[in-house]
C-alpha cells in the first residue's frame, strides 16, 4: 500500500509517496520562508505552511499515480501558533522553534526550572513550546487556542484536535511518566490544560482527509527528528542518529524506561505505539544549515555545494575557530543569549579558513553532545547514523568521525523523516513493525572512519570547548523585545 508522507519542516515542506519496503514512488518539495530579526524573532506565515503542505502533497500524489492508503504528517516540533478552533483561522504568526524572545520569561521562571525538568524531562529554555506560548499570549493574543503547528495542520486536514506523544513531549507541559498534560507545568506557563489537544500515539488513526483527492485515513504523526530516528533503525538503547538540517539534531534511543539526564540533555518521547512508549535523549546545535546559509549571505560561498571546495583550499582552519551560536546555544549549555563568534583570527586568515572553521565548529559541538549522551547512557556511542542535506559535505562528515572517534554512517536516503512517518502510518493501519519490511535493508550510503588519533581529537575538542565557554555570555541582553 502507498502512504503519502508529509514532512513539514523549517525551510521546506517535503512530500513522498512511499510504497512497500520503504520504496519512494515519488517526491515533491515546496520551500517555505522564515523571517528573523536581531531581537531573536523567528516567525513563519501559517497560511504559507498550509499551502506548502497541500502543494507538495498533491504534486507527489500526481507523480506517483498510485492509490493512497493513508497520509502521515511530521512536524517541526516546538513551533507554535494561536488559532480559532471553529474556523481554523490563524490568530498569530507561527513562532518558530528558533525564536528566542521568551528568554527573559524563562529567566523569570528560573526558580521552577528543576521542578519542570523533573516532570517534563526538558530544561527550561525558550527553544521549547510552552515559553513561546506564554510569550505569545502576553504579547500577541489571548484568543483561540495555542498549540504546536501539527494540531492546526491536522485540523485543517480534517483530523481530531490531537497531537502525538512525541510532539507533546517537546512542549515543557507533558508529564513524561504519566503521558498526560501536567497541571503543575501548565500553571507555570498560565496554560489551561483543557485547551490543549488530546495526546495520541504516533501510529494512531486520527481522522480522514480529502485534501488530496479521495478520502483517506490520517495516521502516522511525529516530530521530524523522532521520525528520522525511527527510520534509521535506532531501536536498541544507545543507538544514535544526527540529522544535519537547519540545525543539527542528535538523538539516542533510551528504551521503554525513562531516564534522567545528568548532563543537561533533554529527555523526551521517541515514539509511542499503542500504549508502548520508547524514550530518547535529545540534543541540538541550532544553526548548522542556517550557518551555511549565513556564509552564503556573507559571500564566502555561493551555494552549500561549495562548502568542501572552498574549505579544501587549506589543510586546517589556521587557528581560526567558530562557535555556531547564531541563535543561542542549546544542550548542554542552555545559553539562549549566546551569540556566534569567530576566534583565533590573524592577518593570514582568509575565506577558506573561515569556512573550514565553521565545519570544525559544527562537528565539535556535535561531538560534545555525543559525549554528554554517552555519560547519561553509561557507555560511549559506538557509531553515529546521520542524515540531512549537509551529509553531502564529505569534509564535515570526515571531521565529525575524527572528533567523535567512531564511524559515521550516512543514511541511504535523503528522506529519513518522511520514511519514518510513513512507517508509523503503516503500523497504524495494522501493518508490520519489522524494520526490513518497513524500510528494506539499512545499508549506509557511505561510512566515514576516524583518521586522526584520539589524542589529537581530544586536544581539538578541549580547545573548542574553552573558546565556547569564553564567549557564550557575550550576547546577553536585558530585553526580550
Amino acid at each position: 500500500m502507498a502512504i503519502l508522507a508529509i514532512d513539514q519542516g523549517t525551510s521546506a515542506t517535503k512530500a513522498l509517496v512511499v510504497g512497500d519496503g520503504g520504496a519512494v514512488l515519488s517526491a515533491a518539495e515546496v520551500p517555505v520562508r522564515i523571517a528573523t530579526t536581531t531581537c531573536g524573532a523567528a516567525e513563519q506565515d501559517p497560511e504559507e505552511l498550509w499551502d506548502s503542505v497541500l502543494a507538495a502533497g498533491r504534486q507527489a500524489m500526481v507523480l506517483a499515480d498510485e492509490p493512497l492508503a493513508a497520509v502521515g504528517l511530521a512536524n517541526q516540533g516546538e513551533t507554535v501558533l494561536a488559532w480559532d478552533r471553529s474556523t481554523g483561522k490563524p490568530l498569530s504568526a507561527a513562532i518558530s522553534w528558533q525564536d528566542r524572545r521568551a528568554a527573559t520569561l524563562c529567566a523569570e521562571l528560573s526558580a521552577h526550572a528543576q521542578f519542570l525538568q523533573e516532570i517534563t524531562g526538558l530544561p527550561l529554555d525558550p527553544y521549547f513550546s510552552a515559553p513561546k506560548m506564554r510569550w505569545l499570549r502576553q504579547r500577541v493574543t489571548g484568543d483561540g487556542v495555542c498549540t504546536t503547528t501539527d494540531s492546526w495542520l491536522l485540523h485543517r486536514l480534517g483530523a481530531a484536535f490531537v497531537t502525538d506523544a512525541a510532539t507533546a513531549s517537546r512542549t515543557l507541559l507533558l508529564d513524561l511518566d504519566g503521558m498526560t498534560w501536567s497541571a503543575e507545568a501548565c500553571a507555570c506557563f498560565a496554560v489551561d490544560p483543557g485547551s490543549l489537544p488530546r495526546i495520541v500515539a504516533c501510529s494512531e488513526v486520527v481522522g480522514e482527509t480529502s485534501a488530496f483527492g479521495k478520502s483517506i485515513p490520517i495516521a502516522g504523526l511525529a516530530v521530524d527528528q523522532q521520525a528520522a530516528l525511527f527510520a534509521q533503525g535506532c531501536r536498541a538503547p544507545g543507538e544514535a542518529k544526527c540529522t544535519y538540517g537547519t540545525g543539527a539534531f542528535l538523538m539516542a534511543t533510551v528504551g521503554p524506561q525513562r531516564c534522567r539526564s545528568r548532563s543537561g540533555l533533554a529527555v523526551c518521547v521517541a515514539w509511542r505505539k499503542g500504549r508502548e512508549t520508547t524514550y530518547c535523549l535529545d540534543a541540538q546545535v541550532y544553526t548548522v544549515g542556517a550557518a551555511v546559509t549565513w556564509l552564503q549571505r556573507l559571500g564566502l560561498i555561493r551555494e552549500p555545494a561549495d562548502l568542501d571546495a572552498v574549505a579544501a583550499g587549506v589543510q586546517t582552519a589556521g587557528g581560526a575557530m567558530f562557535i555556531p551560536a547564531l541563535t543561542g546555544l542549546a544542550a548542554p549549555f542552555w545559553r539562549p543569549h549566546a551569540r556566534g563568534a569567530f576566534l583565533g583570527l590573524s592577518l593570514a586568515t582568509g575565506p577558506a579558513h573561515l569556512v573550514r572553521a565553521v565545519i570544525d565548529g559544527i562537528a565539535a559541538q556535535v561531538a560534545w553532545l555525543a559525549r554528554a549522551m554517552g555519560d547519561d547512557l553509561g557507555r560511549a556511542l559506538t557509531r553515529l547514523r546521520v542524515d540531512g542535506g549537509l551529509t553531502r559535505s564529505r569534509l564535515l562528515m570526515q571531521t565529525q568521525a575524527d572528533l567523535l572517534q567512531v564511524p559515521v554512517e550516512v543514511y541511504q536516503s535523503p528522506h529519513a523523516t518522511a520514511l519514518g512517518v510513513a512507517a508509523f502510518a503503516r503500523v497504524g493501519l495494522g501493518g508490520t513493525e519489522d524494520v526490513a519490511d518497513l524500510f528494506g535493508p539499512l545499508t549506509p550510503a557511505a561510512v566515514y572512519e576516524p583518521r586522526t588519533s584520539a589524542e589529537e581529537a581530544e586536544e581539538r575538542l578541549v580547545t573548542w570547548r574553552g573558546a565556547a565557554q569564553a564567549t557564550m555570555d557575550l550576547g546577553a541582553v536585558t530585553s526580550d523585545q
